[in-house]
């Protein structure tokens, strides 16, 4: 860690470079990203969402990028081709990884979810490419998108199929630049099992809203869940801790607890981020959370350094214990996950 180049006073993470305190007080266009673009640039992605004023826009996410002719977006993913946006991988296949964990499993809703008392496995689902660009990425493998696997819909379903299997979870990465590929493997899934295994989600929440509400239906006639991991509340903390804002995944949080007020299938997470997603965020999005349905389930993660924030501790125990004081304060279903760290 290293001294906050603002206030001096306070640590900041080295690639951020500024304290918490201060970036809440920055004008978001002062918010640093240098971290970001370093990094991406050397893996070959673009260091912020394209803008060409001459392009089409890509509408999958909230990034809504709009590459150069011949140039990706910022998930890496799709392309200008002749002046449309399309996917890198060709039609009917995704850059995907799958493979089965033994229920219960280590899904972040295994705490109330009806798929972890079930015995059996979870297909897991693990899509390559982000629209966000998470300092703390535990699956940045993701971001090396040459060394992905070109996987069909048919091997998928065919996986999901096997009598053993009760869930399927689709994460990664995160699933919103390929959601289109992935809508169409559930709907696969739930029709040739008969509605028998549970559709499950796990993902930022920057997708197109009506991508957003067709995955949710899917996960409430299986008996699944939709995971949105809320980063931070802040719009400069999230901003500096995933490079891309935050307000689309706090709209389409809004959107489905609406939507599904007295069905089990909505819940977050956040990862407790030393120093930077304190009580003072955790809070903030409990009671966001609150406002829409108190019941709704919320995990805190325990962090544990991982890609380009390892000069920050696991998170401590009495930010834990902040972070669930505050958060159980407006909620009435806290977890705590990852708590073999401490």
């Amino acid at each position: 860690m290293v001294s906050c180049s603002l206030c001096e006073k306070k640590l900041s993470a080295q690639v951020i470079g500024v304290c918490p305190d201060c970036l809440r007080s920055l004008p978001e266009a002062r918010v640093p990203l240098h971290g970001h673009e370093v990094f991406r640039k050397k893996l070959r992605l673009p260091e912020r969402p394209p803008r060409h004023p001459e392009a089409p826009t890509c509408r999958l996410c909230a990034n809504e990028c709009r590459p150069a002719p011949g140039k990706r977006g910022y998930c890496g993913l799709k392309e200008n081709v002749a002046g449309k946006i399309q996917a890198i991988a060709r039609t009917g296949t995704a850059l995907v990884h799958i493979y089965l964990d033994a229920l219960p499993t280590n899904c972040c809703a295994a705490w109330f979810c009806q798929g972890s008392r079930e015995k059996g496995y979870n297909l897991a689902v693990f899509f390559y490419g982000c629209s966000f660009d998470c300092l703390f990425c535990q699956n940045y493998s993701h971001k090396r998108l040459s060394e992905a696997a070109l996987l069909a819909e048919e091997k998928i379903v065919a996986a999901a199929l096997d009598p053993a299997v009760r869930c399927v979870c689709f994460f990664g990465g995160s699933p919103e630049p390929q959601l289109p590929f992935a809508l169409r493997v559930s709907r696969n899934i739930l029709e040739k099992s008969g509605g028998k295994k549970h559709i499950c989600w796990e993902w930022n929440g920057t997708g197109h809203p009506a991508l957003v509400k067709k995955a949710a239906e899917l996960s409430a006639l299986s008996g699944g869940t939709v995971k949105f991991d809320l980063k931070a509340f802040h719009p400069n903390i999230a901003l500096a801790l995933c490079g891309v804002g935050n307000r689309r995944p706090l709209e389409n949080f809004s959107l489905l607890a609406k939507l599904y007020p007295d069905k089990d299938i909505l819940t977050a997470t956040t990862l407790l981020v030393p120093g930077y997603v304190d009580g003072e965020e955790v809070g903030a999005i409990a009671r966001f959370i609150a406002q829409l349905d108190r019941r709704i389930p919320y995990s805190l993660l325990v962090f544990h350094p991982d890609y380009l924030l390892t000069d920050l501790p696991v998170t401590p125990r009495k930010q834990v214990d902040e972070c669930l004081a505050e958060a159980s304060r407006h909620l009435s279903r806290v977890n705590v996950g990852n708590i073999h760290l401490l």
